[in-house]
């Protein structure tokens, strides 16, 4: 089985958010002999397709990128190609080329999109973008929403509610790091501080966790690409780190805080990363999968958005109560397991593709 991934961005340029969820299923599914190829936008597009652990990228030229969105002529004729090729064609919403290109050129292919994200920013253009976002949607034959906070929650999924699925993102078996990775970042941070990451952007909540670091001494270290603003004595930020490294740091944290306060946060996939690691969690009630992952009183704190004190609270408790931020980070793991393992995750995904191909045979014949 061929199926075709067509995001706006993916390796070797991006490997956060939409693109690593697309490689975890590109990497899970092969063994089960579904041949994942990924059409993406580059700036500096490859002029042959890249093998990237074991499947292959296509890149067209990204010509503009206008509010949050990659433009390309020759992403045309690499679709239409590529789409005749494919047995199951992916799509992962938003990205308004995606649904012009599967009108002009996907039907008669099985195509399901995961809904990944509203569109939140950019209100005037997504006015614009409804009529043909919807008739994407009615066309497309499934959509996938990632946690069924979402799906009951997004206005544009009621509308679609009849061909809605709920797949977690799921994520790989974790390595472990080594003892001396810990070992370092210890004797330079100590142990027992929150940790934040992510890249600075406008939903993180960002000056929200700055103005609750105002109001407890408890050490706060910000990971992430951007810059955080002014920070305060007990708030540190190292920037981008390596994979390796950032399971060292939540291997020392006393939780995980995700202070995102608008539904652009809508997953959450760095709180998956805590729970696999065992780490107790702090997040905000914005309706979104974030309070699917994270469950309040359970595997950490939820509380409202945009509220410092809460936020100040929440970490207080953690980092004051050892024996609390373990017994959450235990029933975090336990979470995980349950729900959010790449290996649940394309089970799911390679049912619903197997479904689609028999129903589009059965309709052939």
């Amino acid at each position: 089985m061929r199926v075709l991934h067509f995001y706006k961005t993916y390796l070797p340029e991006n490997f956060t958010g939409i693109p690593r969820v697309i490689h975890t299923l590109a990497t899970t599914l092969a063994p089960a002999g579904v041949e994942s190829e990924v059409l993406a936008l580059s700036p500096r597009p490859a002029p042959a397709p890249l093998l990237i652990d074991g499947h292959r990228v296509h890149q067209a030229r990204q010509d503009l990128f206008v509010a949050s969105t990659g433009l390309s002529l020759s992403v045309i004729p690499a679709f239409r190609r590529l789409a005749r090729a494919a047995d199951i064609l992916h799509y992962h919403f938003p990205w308004p080329v995606a649904d012009a290109l599967h009108l002009a050129f996907g039907r008669g292919k099985p195509a399901v999109v995961t809904y990944h994200s509203d569109i939140v920013r950019q209100k005037r253009l997504a006015r614009l973008h409804a009529p043909l976002m919807h008739r994407f949607l009615e066309r497309v034959d499934a959509i996938i929403a990632t946690s069924p906070d979402y799906a009951a929650t997004s206005p544009v999924l009621a509308r679609h509610r009849d061909r809605v699925e709920v797949i977690p993102i799921g994520l790989p078996p974790r390595t472990p790091p080594e003892a001396g990775r810990v070992a370092r970042w210890r004797a330079e941070l100590g142990a027992g501080f929150m940790l934040f990451v992510g890249a600075a952007r406008y939903y993180k909540g960002l000056e929200f966790l700055r103005a609750a670091a105002a109001l407890t001494p408890v050490p706060i270290v910000l990971v992430g690409e951007g810059d955080p603003g002014p920070l305060p004595a007990n708030m540190r930020h190292l920037g981008p780190v390596s994979d390796a490294d950032r399971e060292a740091l939540l291997e020392l944290s006393a939780g995980l805080v995700l202070p995102s306060h608008l539904r652009a946060e809508a997953f959450g996939i760095v709180l998956a990363e805590a729970a696999r690691a065992g780490r107790a969690m702090i997040s905000c009630a914005i309706g979104t999968g974030t309070s699917f992952v994270n469950r309040d009183g359970e595997t950490g704190f939820v509380v409202p958005p945009a509220d410092p004190a809460a936020l100040a609270e929440a970490m207080a408790r953690l980092a004051g109560d050892p024996a609390l931020a373990a017994r959450m980070g235990a029933a975090a793991r336990r979470r995980f397991e349950a729900h959010f393992t790449a290996e649940a995750m394309g089970a799911a995904h390679l049912a619903l593709y197997r479904r689609l191909a028999s129903s589009m045979s059965a309709r052939i014949s």
